[in-house]
């Protein structure tokens, strides 16, 4: 699939994820074949404004092109301001979300809450066209606020006319925010009615769900979310699997781990020791969560300060896993956890 000049080939796409899509996360994810990553989501009026919060979030080095910007407004001046920033940044797509459904966002009508007003979406793309001159933009969606209101073939049409060159359809609706089955088949009614590349979302979590999503409904590419945390070896997986006809399979133990252990080293570079072991540790959990001892690490990590420390218990927790130290567990019930919820260790209080 082509984006502007860029062709990504066989390749998928990482989904910007808030909290997650740092530049330690797209590193890895780009050297195991991600074809295009994003940063993290911010603000239209944060970038327009100037806050620096906002715009320290949108530096990444050349080595990480391709890559694509999200935004979340509902201004067509700030979202017009904000892209005539982000150019000078070159990313390669500027994508408007439409598709988160947190309360926090939707309830200043940004995010899904966009979905209800197929002609204001149209308007919003327009001013981002007019800004962004001959850098690609595309729109996030959803198939609509509720079951009842699923209005995706109206907003993704807005879009193209008023000049979007791509859209991502999340097969969910704002209600259903992740918790009930992604609904493919209305990937193939938005590829009926527009004739821009559209990316198919929703429920991607292996090479074969990817390989099923594109021979299912004839998407261009699909865009990997969930499905790549603690898991950038899908997007290999998947490259290998077109390339050669196999997939090879699920990463060993001894994988698993320095990739663990690097993903931590490059937090800690990227934010310094206190903050990136902290923010390493969901990842280290991640990476983890479908082999024996996971509850072990759950109850060992969240006390961890330093990069010594969680390096040794990386270390020791996979020298118990092969060493059969743990109980055999079901990786089918935190499979279901982490569906629900990525963070599935957290109380829901």
């Amino acid at each position: 699939m082509k984006i502007g000049s860029v062709d990504l080939g066989h390749k998928q796409i990482l989904a910007p994820l808030a909290e997650v899509s740092d530049s330690a996360f797209r590193k890895i994810s780009k050297e195991f074949g991600a074809g295009l990553t994003f940063t993290q989501m911010v603000s239209a009026k944060g970038i327009a404004t100037n806050n620096f919060n906002t715009l320290r979030l949108l530096a990444y080095p050349k080595s990480e092109k391709p890559i694509g910007i999200q935004i979340l407004g509902n201004d067509e001046k700030y979202l017009y301001s904000a892209v005539k920033e982000i150019k000078q940044y070159k990313p390669d797509l500027i994508d408007l979300n439409c598709g988160c459904p947190v309360n926090k966002v939707t309830k200043y009508k940004m995010g899904a809450a966009i979905l209800e007003n197929p002609s204001n979406l149209g308007l919003l793309i327009k001013s981002m066209v007019k800004a962004a001159e001959d850098t690609p933009i595309s729109a996030k969606l959803r198939l609509g606020v509720s079951s009842g209101k699923i209005n995706i073939l109206e907003t993704a049409k807005a879009a193209e006319d008023n000049g979007a060159s791509l859209l991502f359809v999340h097969t969910r609706t704002k209600a259903d925010r992740y918790y009930d089955d992604a609904q493919w088949e209305w990937l193939a009614k938005v590829k009926s009615v527009v004739s821009i590349p559209v990316v198919g979302n929703g429920s991607i979590f292996t090479p074969k769900d990817i390989d099923k999503m594109l021979r299912q409904t004839g998407v261009d590419s699909v865009l990997v979310a969930r499905g790549a945390l603690g898991n950038p070896f899908i997007f290999n997986r998947y490259n290998r699997f077109v390339e050669t006809g196999t997939d090879p399979g699920e990463p060993d133990l001894s994988e698993i781990k320095a990739v663990a252990l690097k993903h931590l080293n490059l937090l800690a570079q990227e934010f310094g020791e206190s903050i990136g072991v902290n923010k390493a540790k969901k990842h280290i959990i991640w990476y983890f969560k479908f082999l024996n001892g996971i509850e072990y690490l759950l109850g060992s990590i969240f006390t961890l300060r330093t990069l010594n420390e969680i390096t040794e218990l990386i270390n020791s927790h996979a020298e118990k896993i092969e060493n059969g130290e743990y109980e055999d567990e079901i990786p089918g019930k935190i499979f279901d956890r982490f569906k629900e919820r990525v963070q599935f260790w957290l109380d829901d209080n």
